[in-house]
């Protein structure tokens, strides 16, 4: 049986305009630059340039108010006080125009695959082992490691190929292939990597025999710290247990870290912000970003009617892309304000830190929401992948976000500030005897504040510090 019912709801829905909005909000400087490239190559109404400011205020001053409304009555299709704003383009022409929009060229990098077989070419191997060094390089991963069990490898090669390959071959291959640069490249475990390289050093005598003897046979104690086991079972003492571990810790545990491009290696600030007598001057980095506006022969176009021999299919495909492009515009004035005004407040709350770099306050999202009556997600969007050069660095914009611990005069500090004694503590402690989690809690408490040892754990794994028993190290 067919049962029909009614039902009334309240629901909230975002526009196709608010959600493209927000998606460029969320968007760091550099990802706004792309967007906006992208933009201008799938709609022809949108293009880089200022609106020509002089020709439309002197067209103004000619028009009576009779003409202008004649003239407004004949295009048939008004495109509103928004195409004559002054505001129309993303920023004021002078300061475009006097701005350099070069960009530093970078030198070309060569990528650790293609370096490992130029290499690889060289070494003169048969047709078989160059199948295997193939696979074998085609399987290192970003840290220079061979993730892939060997015999894997065998197998894959003959069935594809159906050669018959030992695994005695390829291992003879690997070997090679651990001595191209950067040496210890393709290991399959850490112990392995550090012995390759170790062996391959031109240094000889009995610090290098020691080092040797403690990879192969007392990793584990090596990686554990247990120095003074260390010491006894290789007969030596301390000191000169000392160069030997110093000799291991100069190897390179991940050979294929740091190949990355020139670009990736540096982080480019979303806002600026300098001191300026008593007050801060906040500056939206978007040198890079070309001022846009509509095209105005396509919007001559539109303005014409059927007369004139534009199809209406023709019209429709142009008021759509001029409404996007007019929304796209707009969408980027709205990013701008948003990003600024939220910037401010940052800077009034933590106006300390910006003119000293020190003494950071607490502070949540819900603080600047309540203060620009801005939704919590949008101050969310604002704060995600941006970043600001100040005058003590650059900083994540979510470095000046922290929760609060209490201390002995009732007073709040950041968690941060709680970091940084806690690690200052750290790098003054003893590096033979560390101080544990419950030391490091009392000394915290000592200085007045109020923190359990469970937290004084979670603020070391945080600032990625090891145990004390790892931290240790022969003085």
């Amino acid at each position: 049986m067919l049962n029909i019912s009614l039902q009334q709801k309240m629901m909230m829905k975002l526009s196709p305009q608010q959600v493209q909005y927000l998606k460029m909000l969320q968007l760091p400087t550099l990802a706004l630059e792309q967007k906006i490239k992208a933009e201008l190559e799938m709609n022809p109404l949108l293009e880089e340039g200022m609106d020509e400011e002089a020709e439309l205020t002197q067209e103004t001053k000619e028009e009576t108010p009779e003409e202008a409304d004649a003239k407004t009555e004949d295009e048939g299709y008004t495109l509103d006080d928004f195409m004559n704003d002054e505001s129309s383009g993303y920023k004021a022409k002078d300061s475009y125009d006097n701005e350099e929009r070069d960009e530093m060229p970078l030198a070309d990098t060569v990528p650790l695959y293609h370096r490992l077989r130029e290499q690889f070419n060289l070494l003169g191997l048969d047709d078989q082992e160059y199948l295997i060094g193939e696979e074998i390089i085609g399987n290192v991963d970003e840290d220079g490691y061979l993730r892939r069990d060997l015999s894997a490898i065998v197998q894959d090669l003959n069935l594809v190929h159906g050669s018959e390959i030992t695994e005695e071959k390829a291992e003879g291959v690997l070997k090679q292939i651990q001595l191209l640069d950067p040496v210890g490249i393709a290991s399959r475990s850490l112990q392995e990597c550090l012995i390759v390289q170790l062996e391959a050093m031109p240094m000889d005598g009995v610090v290098k025999e020691r080092a040797l003897r403690i990879l192969k046979e007392f990793f584990s104690e090596f990686t554990m710290r247990h120095f003074e086991d260390l010491a006894k079972k290789l007969n030596i003492t301390l000191d000169d247990l000392k160069a030997v571990i110093e000799t291991i810790q100069h190897l390179n545990p991940k050979p294929g870290e740091g190949e990355f491009a020139q670009h990736e290696n540096y982080v480019v600030p979303d806002f600026i912000v300098t001191q300026s007598d008593d007050d801060f001057i906040i500056n939206l980095n978007d040198r890079n970003i070309p001022p846009l506006r509509i095209n105005k022969k396509y919007k001559e176009l539109m303005s014409k009617r059927k007369k004139d021999g534009v199809p209406t299919e023709a019209k429709d495909f142009i008021r759509q892309r001029f409404e996007a492009a007019k929304w796209f515009i707009s969408s980027i004035h709205q990013r701008r304000e948003t990003m600024i005004k939220v910037m401010r407040c940052i800077v009034d709350k933590q106006r300390e830190y910006f003119a000293t770099g020190e003494g950071l306050k607490p502070m949540i999202y819900k603080d600047i929401a309540e203060v620009i009556s801005m939704d919590i997600s949008t101050i969310s969007r604002v704060v995600n992948s941006k970043f600001v050069q100040t005058d003590y660095g650059v900083f994540s914009l979510r470095h000046f976000f922290s929760d609060s611990i209490s201390t002995t005069d009732g007073e709040e500090i950041s968690n941060k500030e709680v970091k940084k004694k806690l690690r200052a503590l750290i790098d003054k402690e003893d590096p033979l005897r560390p101080l544990s989690d419950h030391k490091l809690g009392e000394l915290l408490n000592a200085q007045g504040l109020n923190i359990a040892r469970r937290t004084v754990a979670k603020y070391r794994e945080a600032m990625l510090i090891p145990v004390a028993r790892l931290r240790r190290k022969l003085t």
